[in-house]
C-alpha cells in the first residue's frame, strides 16, 4: 500500500471511528444517535441558509489551518495563529472604518492591512527564533496573550471607551447581497473566495517556487540547507511571516465578513487554536487543509441544530471532534493496521 494512500485513509478511518464512538456515547447517555446525526446533517445541509452559514464557518478555518500547515511544512510550529488572527482582525476593521474609498480599492486595502498585521506579529516570532534561538512555541504563546490585550486596549482607546469599532461600511465589506439572497439571508460572504485563493497560493509557493523549496529544505534539515548555501535565519523569518499572512487574513474574514467590526474580547476566538487541528487533519497539505476545515467547520455549525432538533447537547460533537483529532494524531496505530492488512492480501 502506497504512503499517499495511507495518508488519505488515516483521516478517513479516524472520522468513521470518531462518528461510531460518538454514536455509542449518545446511546450510553440515553439519546438516539440516528436522530442526533440526522439533526447534525440537517444543521449543515438542511437548507440554503444552513449551507451558507456552514461555508461562512469553514472560511476562517481554512486560513487558520493554512497558517499552521505552512509553518509545519517549513519545520516550525506556529501556535501563535490566534494572536496573529486578532491583530489582522483589528487591522482590517480599522482600515475598513477609517477611510472612505471606492470598494475596488477599500476592500483590498483592508485585506492587505490584515495580512500585514498578521505577518508582522508572526515576524516577531521568526526573528526571535532566528536571532536568539527562542523557541517559537514559547514566544508565540506569549504573543497570543499580548495580542489579546493590545487589541482590546486599542479598541477601547479608538472608540473612546466603547467595546467595539464602528460597523464596516459597504465599501470595505466582504458581504455580497447576491450570496445572501441565494442562501436565504445567511452570513456567507466573499471570504470563501479569498480562502480558496490562499489554498492555491500556499500550494504554488511550496511546490512551484525556488523559495518554497528552500523553505522546506530548511525545515527538513537546517545543517544540510546551510551547507548548500541557503540562509537558515532568513528562511525561518520568512516562513513565519508568510504563515502570519494567512492568519491575519483569517482575522479579516471575521472583521469584514462575519461581524463587520472588531470588539473587545474576554478571551480568544479559538479559531487559531482550531487551525492546529485542521492542519493535523489535513496532513499539512493545502488540499488536505481545505477538506479538514470543511469537516471541522461543518461539524461546529451543524452541532448548533442538535439541541433543538433532537434534544442532544452539542457537546457530543466536541467529543467526536476530539476523538477524530486524537486518532489522527495517533495515526501510527492505524498505519500499522493498514500495513498488516495489505501484507495479508499480498500473501493470499
Amino acid at each position: 500500500m502506497s504512503n499517499r494512500l495511507v495518508n488519505i485513509l488515516v483521516p478517513i478511518i479516524s472520522i468513521i471511528i470518531g462518528l461510531a464512538v460518538g454514536a455509542i456515547v449518545m446511546l450510553v447517555s440515553g439519546y438516539d444517535p440516528v436522530a442526533g446525526y440526522s439533526a447534525l446533517w440537517q444543521g449543515i445541509f438542511g437548507d440554503a441558509y444552513s449551507i451558507g452559514n456552514s461555508i461562512r464557518q469553514i472560511t476562517p478555518y481554512i486560513l487558520a489551518g493554512l497558517a499552521v500547515a505552512f509553518a509545519f511544512r517549513t519545520g516550525l510550529f506556529n501556535i501563535g495563529v490566534e494572536g496573529q488572527l486578532l491583530m489582522g482582525w483589528l487591522a482590517a476593521a480599522w482600515v475598513g472604518t477609517a477611510f472612505e474609498l471606492p470598494r475596488l480599492i477599500h476592500l483590498p486595502l483592508a485585506l492587505l492591512a490584515a495580512a500585514a498585521a498578521g505577518a508582522f506579529w508572526a515576524f516577531l516570532v521568526g526573528y526571535l527564533k532566528a536571532q536568539f534561538n527562542v523557541h517559537e512555541v514559547i514566544s508565540s504563546i506569549m504573543l497570543n496573550y499580548t495580542a489579546l490585550f493590545v487589541t482590546n486596549s486599542i479598541i477601547k482607546n479608538i472608540t473612546d471607551g466603547g467595546f467595539k469599532t464602528e460597523t464596516v461600511p459597504p465599501s470595505a465589506t466582504l458581504r455580497w447581497q447576491w450570496l445572501r439572497d441565494i442562501t436565504d439571508n445567511s452570513s456567507m460572504h466573499l471570504g470563501i473566495i479569498v480562502a480558496l485563493a490562499m489554498v492555491l497560493v500556499m500550494w504554488f509557493i511550496l511546490e512551484k517556487t525556488t523559495r518554497g523549496y528552500e523553505l522546506k529544505s530548511v525545515g527538513f534539515n537546517q545543517n544540510a540547507a546551510e551547507y548548500a548555501g541557503m540562509s537558515v535565519k532568513k528562511n525561518i523569518i520568512l516562513a513565519m511571516t508568510i504563515s502570519g499572512v494567512f492568519a491575519g487574513l483569517a482575522g479579516a474574514m471575521e472583521a469584514l465578513g462575519t461581524y463587520q467590526n472588531a470588539s473587545i474580547k474576554a478571551g480568544f476566538s479559538g479559531i487559531g487554536f482550531d487551525g492546529i487541528a485542521v492542519a493535523l487533519l489535513g496532513a499539512n497539505t493545502p488540499l488536505g487543509v481545505l477538506f479538514g476545515a470543511a469537516l471541522f467547520g461543518s461539524l461546529k455549525y451543524g452541532a448548533l441544530n442538535m439541541p433543538n432538533a433532537s434534544g442532544i447537547p452539542e457537546e457530543i460533537v466536541s467529543i467526536i471532534i476530539a476523538l477524530i483529532i486524537l486518532l489522527v494524531a495517533s495515526g501510527y496505530v492505524i498505519r500499522v493496521f493498514l500495513e498488516k492488512m495489505s501484507k495479508k492480501k499480498e500473501a493470499k
